[in-house]
């Protein structure tokens, strides 16, 4: 009985495909893979019969071959333009089958009739020779049917450029590098009120898991940094590789970090350029430490002394962290230019033994403490930042320095403030522009010389200067965050 199936079954898909070669020798311009597509869902079932007999089964009884699509999370690749679908790549550099391949790879090949094996062989060939061919097929395969594997050169080839016979340009600019694994890479969504934005590192085999669905760590290989991903419920999620700024911002922390804003504005009372030799008392997550790492530069160092032995801990990891992911990035190694110590500073003199440094930065709770330590070691002029979070803090290291005499000149106190402005344009409710009349156009309405004019459509592009926008504070703002206090040595 099971014998007589799946001789009818071989009929049926033979007679099927026979009516595909006719539909592609009637219409050329059509490619075989969209005709096959359309054939009944039947086919699937066969397709389920025949497999145990014609292809490799895995433990459960399943194909080989569709077991590794399914568990495959690149089989489901995102589209990063929103407008064409792209090749979608399995591991290894293997890719899925057209329809017409795994209907066709479901008989034996003595079973095939010369026309239907003349078919297979000619749409082998045309995937093999038309890229655009590639493309097509792969956006209508699905997660079931075997794999063709591609050589690894094939696959870096396709990963590092686009096809330039046509004199497109090429996938990366000189000195750019696409996205790799190791990298720390930045997924950002904002969608009115609702934000996301998460740091993470890029890890083969893993996704993105976020309210508005995931995204496949193996689609963001080999891609430009900067590109717009869709999500598994079809969010775009922008994906980028993480700055300075956004690594110390979401970085583990053991103690509170410096915040960018803050730090650059000490970088700049301190007047810190390449070669200089800077300490910092308090390392804390080490958020500071790769600030003054990259002013001072490869020429440079900087002397970081933590007294708590975790916050030690915590800003070296932080700070290798960052390093290996730069050199990932840029194929090149950042400045080892941090010396970490667990000290306490008032108790290491020997530490500070010969060394002068051109300006110091202090985060701690007592800095004033520390100052007849640390200021024989400060050339003369130089200036000392002191970042506090209150101002009793501060009140309480001025008092220290009239007390204690110390050469030290009091040039400001300030607190840096942020705030954020959200601009867009406006929409209306059905998604479309609010496009504000010309004043030409009015004084025309006024005087009833006004002619009938094209509704605007969404899909249309509205002239330079006639969308209203929108402009206000975002609706969540940074509040205080710490006492800046410029300090200059000088000679009385």
């Amino acid at each position: 009985m099971s014998c007589q199936m799946c001789s009818g079954g071989v009929l049926f898909i033979n007679r099927l495909l026979r009516g595909a070669c006719a539909s592609a020798r009637a219409h050329p311009q059509r490619r075989e893979t969209r005709a096959v597509v359309q054939l009944p869902t039947r086919i699937w079932c066969a397709r389920r019969t025949f497999s145990d007999g014609h292809q490799k089964t895995g433990n459960n009884g399943s194909s080989g071959g569709d077991e590794g699509d399914r568990s495959d999370p690149s089989s489901s690749s995102l589209n990063p333009d929103h407008r064409t679908p792209r090749r979608r790549l399995l591991p290894g550099g293997r890719r899925p089958l057209s329809p017409l391949e795994r209907i066709s790879r479901l008989l034996p090949p003595d079973s095939l009739s010369p026309d239907v094996a003349q078919l297979r062989e000619q749409s082998q060939g045309d995937v093999e020779e038309d890229p655009g061919l590639k493309d097509d097929v792969s956006s209508v395969c699905g997660a079931l049917g075997p794999v063709v594997k591609t050589s690894d050169s094939e696959t870096q080839d396709h990963a590092l450029t686009h096809d330039q016979g046509d004199g497109s340009v090429p996938a990366t600019l000189p000195g750019e590098r696409l996205l790799m694994f190791g990298e720390l890479l930045i997924a950002e969504y904002t969608k009115r009120r609702a934000q996301y934005k998460n740091m993470f590192i890029l890890k083969p085999g893993e996704r993105l898991q976020s309210n508005w669905g995931c995204v496949f760590h193996n689609d963001m290989a080999g891609q430009p940094s900067g590109l717009f991903l869709k999500t598994t419920q079809g969010f775009n999620a922008f994906i980028r590789r993480a700055s300075l700024e956004d690594y110390v911002l979401y970085m583990k922390r053991a103690p509170t970090i410096s915040y960018p804003k803050d730090a650059n504005a000490m970088l700049l009372d301190m007047d810190i350029t390449e070669g200089d030799c800077v300490l910092e008392a308090g390392s804390g997550s080490g958020a500071m430490s790769l600030f003054l790492s990259r002013a001072v530069g490869s020429k440079g160092s900087v002397l970081s002394v933590e007294i708590r032995e975790d916050h030690h801990k915590r800003a070296v990891l932080n700070y290798n962290h960052w390093r290996d992911s730069w050199r990932l990035r840029r194929g090149e190694e950042w400045p080892d230019n941090v010396q970490f110590y667990n000290a306490d500073l008032l108790k290491a003199s020997s530490l500070l033994a010969g060394r002068g440094f051109h300006s110091i930065a202090l985060d701690m709770m007592s800095p004033q403490l520390v100052l007849p330590t640390v200021l024989p070691h400060l050339h003369p002029g130089a200036v000392c930042s002191v970042y506090l979070a209150n101002i009793t803090q501060v009140i309480d290291l001025l008092d220290g320095i009239r007390c204690s005499a110390l050469p030290l000149l009091c040039e400001r106190i300030i607190e840096v403030p942020y705030r954020n402005w959200l601009v867009t344009p406006a929409h209306h409710k059905d998604g479309s522009f609010c496009v504000s009349k010309p004043i030409a156009d009015e004084v025309e309405e006024a005087n009833g010389n006004s002619e009938e004019k094209e509704v605007l459509t969404t899909k249309e592009q509205p002239p330079f200067g006639s969308i209203s926008y929108i402009a206000r504070p975002h609706h969540v703002q940074m509040s205080h965050t710490a006492f800046l206090t410029k300090l200059r040595k000088c000679f009385r």
